[in-house]
């Protein structure tokens, strides 16, 4: 199955990669092809090592958040089966707004584990 994964980055450490990296090799590890948005930055060259997680942005420097959510929310649109969500996504702006998007489409929404072949 085509997943986006989806969670909260913003004010968490290394905006979260790490979670998102490890969330993503279980679920390749299960058999489904993952959208990673960590992985879509850093191929930009975004390296969040060492970062705050700052709110502001301000760590971002040169990278448009806007170019960013937008290739996000396209990929969903264009090929997402379902998103699988990460904890705490419920306080992620971004999060919800991928939530939105793909309810908008009818497209399952569900936590990662939930989409493992062996769910803890």
């Amino acid at each position: 199955m085509k997943l986006y994964l989806a969670g909260p980055m913003r004010g968490y450490p290394e905006f979260n990669h790490p979670a998102f990296h490890a969330a993503a090799a279980e679920l390749r590890a299960s058999g489904h092809a993952v959208f990673n948005p960590a992985e879509h930055a850093e191929s930009l060259g975004i390296n969040t090592t060492g970062m705050t997680g700052d709110p502001s942005h301000e760590e971002l420097a040169g990278y448009s958040l806007r170019e960013l959510i937008a290739a996000d929310l396209a990929w969903i649109c264009a090929n997402a089966e379902a998103i699988a969500l990460l904890p705490g996504w419920q306080d992620s702006l971004g999060a919800a707004a991928e939530v939105a998007t793909a309810k908008a489409l009818g497209i399952p929404v569900g936590y990662a584990r939930d989409f493992l072949a062996n769910p803890r």
